[in-house]
């Protein structure tokens, strides 16, 4: 699974350690986070997210 970077701030999402900032587990791909997820660290949605 591939890791996705936020062209805002620089966060790293990253599947295999997931967000549980907001309930999404460990081995879930970037592709299935819900449209509703959002930055941890700024807020911002997955439109502003790409492929590292």
């Amino acid at each position: 699974m591939d890791k996705y970077v936020c062209l805002i701030c620089g966060y790293i999402y990253d599947p295999e350690i997931g967000d549980d900032t907001q309930e999404i587990a460990p081995g879930t791909s970037f592709e299935d986070l819900p449209d509703t997820w959002v930055c941890p660290l700024c807020g911002v949605g997955k439109d502003d997210f790409e492929k590292e």
